[in-house]
C-alpha cells in the first residue's frame, strides 16, 4: 500500500507547502492540518484508520499509537518533518522535507535477535546501611541476595537472603551472571536467638540474573553502563540508590537481545601461526566483548553493546555491523541526498547523530533555538561510532558538501577521533568535524556559522564492502592526486617495505599474509604484492626471519594499487643434474659456501653435489650411491612352522 502524508504545521510554527511537497517527495499529501493531536484528533483518527497514514509528527507518537490501538490497527509511521526541517531560522525547507520522506521509500531492515530469560535473582553488594533498605524494597518483586562485607547484627527478615564473604570474580550478563565467593558464610535460620553463619569457605560459585552494586567502589565490568543487568549507584547519594533499585525492578521477565554485529571469521586478521596481527577490534572494544580465538577472534554476543566501533575499525571487513547493516545507512544517504537534489535543494550538508542525546539535542535545538539549517539533513544511527571513515568518504563522494558529527558525552571518542583523521587524509580535509555542543544553542551556532564548502562536481554511487566503497570515494575526492598519499600510524591501508639486501626469499610473509597482498611466483623466485589487499596488520613484519619487511601506512588512488609489483626477485639455481631451475641462487651458493668441505657430513665432493640437486635429482642420487641403504641385500625369509619342525627332525 502507497503512504500517504499527513501533515500538520503545529498551530502555524512552520511552513508547509503541500504541493511541492507531494511533487517533490512522490507522496501524496493532505491538506496542513493545525493541530491534529487535539483539535483535530477525529480527523487523524480518520487517517490511521485507512491504514497508509504517516503522520508528519514524532512528538505525540504516543497518542497516534494510543489511537490505532482503540481502533485495533496498525500503529501508523512517523516522520518528524517539525523538528528535524520544518522549524528552522530562514529558508525553504522544502527539499529538506522531501529528502526525509524519501526515506520511507526504504524496507526497513529487520534486527536479529535473541530471548534474554531473567528469573529476578538479584544480588546486592554494598555496606549494610544501604544494601538491607534496598532488599527490603525488592524482595517482593526479586528473589535477592545480600553479600554482607562487614561485621554487623545479621537481620531477623527472611524475605531475602543474606551471606557474608568477598566477591572473588564476576562475568557474564543479564538472566547469566556467574559468581565466586572467597570466606563465604551461610546463613544459619534455626535456633533461638539472633541467626548465626555457617564456616567460611572459599572457591563458592553461584548465578544469577542481576547484580545490584551499592559498594561505590570500582566496577566489576569494564563499560558498566553498557554491561546489561549491573546496575550500580554511589550509596551516598539517596536518589541514585532509589533509581537502582527501581531499575532492578524491572529486571525481570523475557527481554530481546540484539545481535549487533556479524562476523566472517575467515576474513580475519589478528593472527597466524602464532604471530600476532592486526587487534584494532580487541583493544577498541569498550565491554571486553571480543577476543582471541586462534588465529581469528571471537565475539560474545551477549556482552556486546553493539556500540559499532570495531566494524568501522575492522580493515578486512571481518566484523560488519547488522543492525542495521552498512549498506543500509548507504543507502539512506543515497536517497536522501538525491531527493534534495531533485527538490532544487542544492548540495545538502550531514548532521550524524545517535538516536538518544542528538535526537533530542536537535529537538531542543528546534523548540528553544534556530534549528537546524535547512540544508543540513539529519542522519540518526543506532551508534554513533558505525560511522566511520569509508562512511564518511561515501557520503562526500555521494554529493554532500560536509559530513558533521554530533558526538554525545557516552560516545567513545578515541574511535571516532581516528577515523576522522584518516578519513580527512582521505579526501575529506575541511568537510568533516566532530561536533560536542554543550547546548542546543551552540549546535546551532555551529552549523550556521560553518563556511559550507563546495561539494564534489560529479557525485558517484560507491558499491561494494567497506574497502571498495572508502577507495572509490576516495579516488573521486581526490582525483588530482597521481601517487600514494601518507596516512596516520594504523591505518588500514598502506604498502609493504623490503630490503632487497636482507631479503632471502625464504616467502614465509607469503603463506602467512591473510588477505593475499602478498604472492610469490611459481616460475621464479620472486616476491609480489598488491597494494589494494594489503591491510597493515602486520602479521608479515613479525614473521620474517630476516626482519627484513616494514610498513608504510598510505593511499594510493591511482590504478596502481590494484596491480601486482615485485617487491624482491632473484636468479633461480638450476640443479645441476637435470638443469631444472629450483632455489634461490643466492642461498644455495651461501649454503655451499659454509658447508661444502668444512661440515663433516659434506667433505666428499659427492656429498656437496648434492645442495645443488633438485629434490627429484637428489632422491636419485642417493638412491644409487653406495651409502643407500637398501643396497644391502635382499631381507631374511621369514621363518615358519614348518622350518622350526624341520630342524627338530634333523636333530
Amino acid at each position: 500500500m502507497s503512504k500517504r502524508l499527513i501533515l500538520c504545521d503545529c498551530l502555524g510554527s512552520q511552513s508547509i507547502d503541500a504541493t511541492a511537497l507531494s511533487a517533490a517527495s512522490g507522496f501524496s499529501c493532505s491538506r496542513v492540518h493545525r493541530a491534529l493531536c487535539t483539535a483535530e484528533i477525529a480527523i487523524a483518527t480518520d487517517e490511521i484508520e485507512r491504514g497508509d497514514a504517516v503522520i508528519c509528527c514524532a512528538q505525540e507518537s504516543r497518542r497516534f499509537g494510543e489511537v490505532a490501538d482503540e481502533l485495533d490497527v496498525d500503529t501508523p509511521v512517523f516522520l518528524d518533518l517539525r523538528d528535524r526541517a520544518g522549524w528552522t531560522e530562514t529558508g525553504n525547507a522544502t527539499p529538506k522535507m522531501a529528502a526525509l520522506a524519501a526515506e520511507l521509500r526504504l524496507e526497513k531492515p529487520s534486527v536479529k535477535a535473541v530471548d534474554v530469560t531473567s528469573e529476578g535473582r538479584c544480588l546486592i553488594l554494598g555496606p549494610t546501611a544501604v544494601t538491607l533498605p534496598a532488599a527490603e524494597k525488592l524482595a517482593g518483586a526479586l528473589a535477592v541476595t545480600v553479600l554482607l562485607e562487614e561485621e554487623a547484627d545479621l537481620p531477623l527478615s527472611r524475605s531475602f537472603e543474606v551471606v557474608r564473604g568477598r566477591l572473588a570474580s564476576a562475568s557474564g550478563t543479564l538472566g547469566n551472571f556467574s559468581v565466586s565467593f572467597d570466606a563465604l558464610q551461610m546463613l544459619e535460620p534455626g535456633g533461638r536467638g539472633g541467626f548465626t553463619l555457617s564456616a567460611p569457605r572459599d572457591g563458592a560459585r553461584t548465578e544469577c540474573d542481576v547484580i545490584l552494586d551499592l559498594s561505590g567502589r570500582t566496577s566489576l565490568f569494564p563499560a558498566p553502563h553498557k554491561r546489561d543487568g549491573y546496575l550500580r549507584a554511589d550509596p551516598g547519594s539517596i536518589p541514585a540508590v532509589a533509581d537502582a533499585v527501581f531499575e532492578a525492578a524491572q529486571h525481570v521477565g523475557t527481554f530481546e537481545k540484539p545481535l549487533y554485529l556479524k562476523l566472517e571469521s575467515h576474513l580475519c586478521a589478528h593472527s597466524r601461526a602464532s604471530q600476532k596481527g592486526c587487534s584494532r577490534c580487541i583493544d577498541i572494544c569498550p565491554t571486553g566483548a571480543i577476543s582471541p580465538t586462534g588465529d581469528h577472534v571471537s565475539i560474545d554476543p551477549m556482552v556486546c553493546a553493539g556500540c559499532g566501533a570495531c566494524s568501522s575499525l575492522c580493515p578486512s571487513g571481518a566484523i560488519l555491523y547488522d543492525a542495521p547493516p552498512v549498506d543500509k545507512t548507504l543507502a539512506r544517504m543515497r536517497v536522501m541526498a538525491e531527493a534534495f537534489a531533485a527538490a532544487g535543494g542544492g548540495a545538502p550538508r550531514l548532521l550524524v547523530h545517535d538516536e538518544e542525546h542528538g535526537t533530542e539535542m536537535i529537538s531542543l535545538a528546534a523548540r528553544f533555538s534556530r534549528g537546524l539549517p535547512v540544508d543540513v539533513i539529519p542522519l540518526a544511527l543506532p551508534a554513533l561510532t558505525v560511522f566511520g571513515h569509508a562512511e564518511a568518504l561515501a557520503a562526500l563522494a555521494m554529493g554532500y558538501a560536509a559530513v558533521d558529527l554530533l558526538v554525545s558525552p557516552k560516545t567513545e571518542r578515541e574511535p571516532l577521533e581516528r577515523e576522522a583523521t584518516l578519513a580527512n587524509a582521505m579526501g575529506a580535509e575541511g568537510k568533516l568535524r566532530l561536533l560536542e555542543p554543550a547546548e542546543p544553542d551552540a549546535l546551532c551556532d555551529a552549523l550556521y556559522r560553518a563556511a559550507v564548502p563546495a561539494a564534489i562536481a560529479e557525485p558517484i554511487l560507491p558499491m561494494g564492502g567497506r574497502r571498495q566503497v572508502a577507495r572509490l570515494s576516495a579516488k573521486a575526492l581526490i582525483p588530482e592526486a597521481d601517487g600514494p598519499i601518507k596516512l596516520p600510524q594504523g591505518a588500514p591501508y598502506g604498502a609493504v617495505l623490503v630490503n632487497t639486501d636482507s631479503c632471502t626469499l625464504c616467502l614465509s610473509c607469503v603463506s602467512l599474509c591473510p588477505s593475499g597482498a602478498l604472492l610469490d611466483n611459481p616460475d621464479r623466485p620472486e616476491l609480489r604484492f598488491q597494494e589494494d589487499a594489503c591491510l597493515q596488520c602486520g602479521v608479515c613484519a613479525k614473521a620474517c626471519p630476516e626482519k627484513a619487511i616494514t610498513l608504510e601506512p598510505q593511499f594510493d588512488p591511482t590504478d596502481n594499487a590494484l596491480k601486482q609489483r615485485v617487491l624482491n626477485k632473484e636468479e633461480p639455481f638450476c640443479c645441476v643434474e637435470c638443469g631444472a631451475a629450483f632455489g634461490v641462487k643466492s642461498t644455495i651458493e651461501r649454503i655451499l659456501d659454509k658447508l661444502a668441505g668444512k661440515h663433516s657430513m659434506f667433505l666428499n665432493e659427492g656429498a656437496g653435489r648434492l645442495i645443488q640437486m633438485c629434490d627429484d635429482c637428489r632422491v636419485k642420487s642417493q638412491f644409487h650411491g653406495s651409502g643407500n641403504p637398501f643396497t644391502i641385500g635382499d631381507r631374511p625369509k621369514p621363518r615358519t612352522t614348518d622350518d622350526y619342525l624341520s630342524k627338530r627332525r634333523d636333530h
